[in-house]
C-alpha cells in the first residue's frame, strides 16, 4: 500500500462515532433523547477517544421515518431542541477538541415540506419540477415497474394533479428532482447554512439513490428473489439508482465542503467494489471523502471471508482513495447479536486497527446485544409494512444504559424504545468501573491507536495465517506492528512475522498471558514486531 503522509487530514487518522439522537439522553423528562441531553454526555464520548460525532437527523420531521422525512432542512425539530441547543452543543463539541458531522438527506424531503406542499397544490407551480412527477401508465397504473425500498410501488397517485411522484421510501417521503437547476441550488444552499454555522462535513443520506435513469425504465427483474427477502429486492434497481449523472453531484458537493477548509462528506453508498470506488472521484474532480464501506455488516463473520472482503476491498480503492470499516448502525443489526459477546471483543480489535477511518455506532462499545421488540412496541416502519423478515431497525436504535437508575439514566420515564434487557448489569457505569469490561477494551485501543502511527495512517498487509485466524501487518517509519485475531472456537497457530520477531503485547482481547506461539478462542493480539537479532 501507498505510505501515508504524516501531515494528513483529521479525518484520516480520527475515529467517528454515530449518535442516534432519539436514544442516546433525554434531559427533559419526555422518554426521547435530545439535544441538550447529547451535550450532557460530551464529556463520556471525548473521553471514549473518538474524533468526531455523527448526528442522525435533527431537523424538524413528521417522524414518518424518524427524522429521514425532512420537513425543513435549516431548522431542529422540537423535539430535540432549538438552533440555540444546536450552537451550544456545537460549542461544546468543539471545545473538547471533537468534529460535528451532520446528516445530510438530499434523495427525499417529507411531503410536509412546504417545497412539496407547492409542488403537489398545481401543475403549474414554480416547484412542480422540484419533485419528480409523470403520468400514468397508459393501463392507468404506475408509470414504471419501481418498488420502494419499504415495500410496495414506488410511485404515489395525487388525486388533485393527477400524477403519479415517486418515492424510493415510503410515501410520505417524495424523491427530490435533482435534475432541476434550482433545486439542486436550494439544497447547496442548505449545505452552506450549516457549514457557515461551523459543522466540520456530514453524512449524505443513500447518495446513489439520488438521480434516476432518463425515461424512466422498468428496473430489471432479480430471478434469484425468494421469498424471505425484502419486496424490494424482487428488481435490480439499475435504473433507480447509481446513474452516471450523480457524479457530478457528488463532487459539487466536494468542491462546496473543500471551500470551507478540512471538512469531510461521508456518502452512504451499497454499492459492488468496482462502482462503489468511482464516488471517490478523480484527482481533479474528487466526491465524497469517504465512501461508507458496509462490508463487515453485509459478510459472514469468517476468517477466510473476512480476509477475501478486506483484500478485494483494498485492491479497489483507487490511489487518491482512503479506505473506511464499519460494522454497526442505525439500520444494522448489533454485532453482539450477530456474533457474540466474545467476539464482539474481536470485532472492536479489528475495526479499530484495519488501516482506514472506523465509524462506532453507540452502544456497540458496551456491546449491547439482541434486544427483543415485543409487537405493540415496534415503531419501524419499514418492519411494519413487512413483518416477519427479521429486517426491524428498532433493535438497533434502543436507548443508550448509563447506569443502573431507573431507566438506566437515559430518561426519567419509559423510554420510546425498550432498553436492552440485561441494562442493570451492561450499562456505561457498571463498565467504565471493570478493567475487563469491553468498554475498557475500546478505550484502552482508542489510546493506542492515537498513540501509533502505524494503526492510524500506516501502511497495510494481510498475513498468511491457519483456520479461523485473520492476521496483518501495520506499519510506519520504523514500527511495525502484527494484529492476530482468532474468530473461532478453537486454538489456532499464532502467525509469525515473516521478518523480526515479536516483542511487546500492546493489546489483547484476553487477560494478560505468556505468549506461547498459540491464539487462544475468541483471542485477539496487537504485538509489537521487532529485527531479529
Amino acid at each position: 500500500m501507498q505510505r501515508q503522509r504524516t501531515d494528513c487530514p483529521w479525518w484520516q487518522r480520527g475515529v467517528i462515532y454515530q449518535i442516534y439522537p432519539r436514544s442516546f439522553q433525554d434531559s427533559n423528562g419526555d422518554g426521547v433523547g435530545d439535544l441538550a441531553g447529547i451535550e450532557a454526555r460530551l464529556d463520556y464520548v471525548a473521553t471514549l477517544g473518538v474524533d468526531a460525532i455523527w448526528l442522525s437527523p435533527v431537523f424538524p420531521s413528521p417522524m414518518a421515518d424518524f427524522g429521514y422525512d425532512v420537513a425543513d432542512y435549516c431548522g431542529i425539530e422540537p423535539m430535540f431542541g432549538d438552533l440555540a441547543a444546536f450552537d451550544r452543543l456545537l460549542t461544546g463539541v468543539h471545545a473538547r477538541g471533537l468534529k460535528l458531522l451532520l446528516d445530510f438527506v438530499p434523495n427525499h424531503s417529507s411531503d410536509q415540506h412546504p417545497w412539496f406542499a407547492e409542488s403537489r397544490a398545481s401543475r403549474d407551480s414554480s416547484k412542480r419540477d422540484w419533485y419528480i412527477w409523470r403520468d400514468p401508465a397508459p393501463d392507468g397504473g404506475p408509470p414504471n415497474n419501481w418498488i420502494s425500498d419499504f415495500g410496495g410501488s414506488a410511485w404515489e397517485w395525487d388525486v388533485a394533479t393527477g400524477q403519479y411522484y415517486l418515492h424510493a421510501f415510503l410515501k410520505q417521503q417524495p424523491d427530490l428532482n435533482w435534475r432541476n437547476p434550482a433545486l439542486r441550488a436550494a439544497m447547496m444552499d442548505v449545505l452552506r447554512f450549516w457549514l457557515d454555522r461551523g459543522v466540520d462535513g456530514f453524512r449524505i443520506d443513500v447518495l446513489w439513490h439520488i438521480v434516476k435513469a432518463e425515461g424512466f425504465p422498468d428496473n430489471p427483474v432479480n430471478v434469484d428473489w425468494t421469498p424471505d427477502r425484502t419486496e424490494r429486492d424482487r428488481l435490480i434497481q439499475r435504473h433507480s439508482t447509481d446513474q452516471p449523472e450523480a457524479h457530478a453531484i457528488s463532487a459539487d458537493f466536494r468542491a462546496l465542503a473543500d471551500s470551507y477548509g478540512e471538512r469531510v462528506l461521508v456518502g452512504e453508498i451499497f454499492l459492488p467494489n468496482d462502482r462503489h470506488a468511482r464516488w471517490f472521484g478523480t484527482p481533479e474532480r474528487p466526491q465524497v471523502h469517504l465512501p461508507f464501506n458496509f462490508q463487515l455488516i453485509e459478510n459472514r463473520w469468517d476468517a477466510a471471508v473476512l480476509r477475501r472482503v478486506i483484500a478485494d476491498y483494498e485492491a479497489s480503492l483507487p490511489a487518491h482513495g482512503w479506505p473506511n470499516w464499519v460494522f454497526g448502525s442505525h439500520d444494522a443489526p448489533r454485532i453482539a447479536a450477530r456474533i457474540g459477546n466474545a467476539q464482539a471483543r474481536v470485532a472492536a480489535m479489528l475495526l479499530l486497527t484495519l488501516r482506514g477511518t472506523p465509524t462506532l455506532y453507540q452502544g456497540d462499545e458496551i456491546g449491547i446485544g439482541d434486544v427483543p421488540i415485543p409487537p405493540e412496541r415496534i415503531r419501524d416502519p419499514q418492519d411494519l409494512r413487512q413483518p416477519g423478515l427479521g429486517i426491524g431497525r428498532d433493535r438497533s436504535r434502543t436507548p443508550m444504559p448509563w447506569d443502573g437508575s431507573p431507566f438506566a439514566g437515559f430518561s426519567a420515564v419509559e423510554p420510546w424504545l425498550p432498553l436492552n434487557p440485561d441494562w442493570p448489569t451492561r450499562n456505561v457505569t457498571t463498565q467504565s468501573d471493570d478493567p475487563d469490561s469491553l468498554l475498557t477494551l475500546y478505550r484502552s485501543l482508542l489510546t493506542l491507536r492515537r498513540a501509533q502511527d502505524a494503526l492510524s495512517i500506516g501502511d497495510f498487509a494481510l498475513v498468511d495465517a491457519d483456520e479461523d485466524v485473520l492476521a496483518f501487518e501495520r506499519w510506519h517509519g520504523d514500527d511495525r506492528l502484527l494484529v492476530a485475531l482468532n474468530l473461532g472456537t478453537q486454538r489456532r497457530r499464532l502467525p509469525l512475522p515473516a521478518h523480526g520477531a515479536i516483542g511487546a503485547v500492546l493489546a489483547s482481547t484476553l487477560p494478560p498471558r505468556v505468549l506461547d506461539g498459540s491464539l487462544a478462542p475468541d483471542e485477539g493480539l496487537v504485538l509489537r514486531l521487532e529485527e531479529a537479532r
